[in-house]
């Protein structure tokens, strides 16, 4: 097709505003995590959408905000790094609530770079059907009537492809960048430690939140001479403190088993057959702080 497009588009906002659900929204699969609890995306992810009439790259980041410690401070800067070398930036808003500071600090950012982007006013569904109205008014008055605005409900779907034709609108003619079926470029043993993460913020919510990391050991497939073969898959979960621990375990191990049975489950999405699911609980103290560890966990520390 001549008129084909392809390019990368970066999902930029505030921590819990509904990214990591839209991009799952958009692409019509589970790629990355969600929870109610803020900050529960750490890696630039890309999420691939294949149409007829082209191919958009998405790159999920985490939340902008002010951070408390290295780990805040290495999200923040991957963040806003991703914004280079894209084609255009997709600033999500919680439309539930009005503007704050947090969404003027980014659009003052973005604009202060150059960046080509569109404003997305996510959860308008959350929004009583009286105060639609005012809501957009209150957002156009801080971006400008001149700015797209797409209202769309990441959790119903809502204003999603009308979104999809606004970005492929901007998007360049280029040929097809990934494989048709190819929906995320993250090797899978990232993709597990979030399963597994997203299931400690979504059952332990406020007890235990982002001092915990998840490290996959192992990933093997064993096979059977009899029955069916399977894959066995072995993780750390890391936490700065003794009581973390205990949470995380649970009385007489029922949370530890609560985790890995509903992380398990949707493993299964990801790998052919059934799978086994080891977890094991382990202190770091003040693992957030250091340069090392962090790396050892993946995170990209350019300082």
């Amino acid at each position: 097709m001549t008129n084909y497009k392809s390019g990368f588009v970066t999902l930029l906002g505030r921590p819990n505003v509904g990214k990591s659900t839209l991009i799952n929204k958009l692409i019509g699969e589970k790629i990355t995590i969600t929870s109610p609890v803020a900050q529960t995306t750490r890696n630039k992810l890309k999420g691939i959408l294949t149409t007829k009439f082209g191919q958009i790259i998405f790159v999920d980041t985490p939340g902008v905000h002010k951070p408390h410690h290295l780990l805040g401070e290495i999200l923040v800067k991957n963040a806003k790094s991703a914004i280079n070398g894209v084609d255009m930036v997709v600033l999500v808003l919680d439309s539930s609530v009005e503007p704050g500071r947090g969404d003027e600090y980014i659009k003052d950012f973005l604009v202060a770079n150059k960046t080509e982007f569109i404003v997305a006013l996510n959860k308008w569904d959350l929004v009583n059907k009286e105060f639609k109205s005012l809501r957009l008014d209150q957002y156009r008055k801080v971006f400008g009537n001149s700015k797209n605005f797409q209202i769309v409900s990441a959790s119903e779907g809502d204003g999603c492809s009308e979104l999809i034709d606004i970005i492929l609108n901007f998007l360049p003619i280029g040929p097809m960048l990934y494989e048709e079926e190819t929906i995320c470029d993250q090797p899978l043993d990232n993709l597990l430690a979030d399963l597994v993460r997203e299931q400690v913020l979504i059952n332990t919510r406020e007890e235990v939140p982002h001092s915990v990391a998840v490290n996959i050991e192992k990933i093997k497939e064993i096979k059977r001479d009899k029955g069916k073969n399977f894959t066995a898959i072995l993780a750390t979960i890391i936490v700065e403190r003794t009581s973390q621990k205990g949470i995380l375990i649970g009385k007489k191990g029922s949370m530890l088993k609560t985790i890995g049975q509903s992380a398990r489950s949707n493993m299964k999405k990801l790998i052919n057959g059934p799978v086994h699911l080891e977890l094991f609980v382990k202190v770091v103290p003040n693992w957030r702080k250091k340069e090392s560890k962090l790396m050892e966990l993946g995170y990209e520390v350019d300082y």
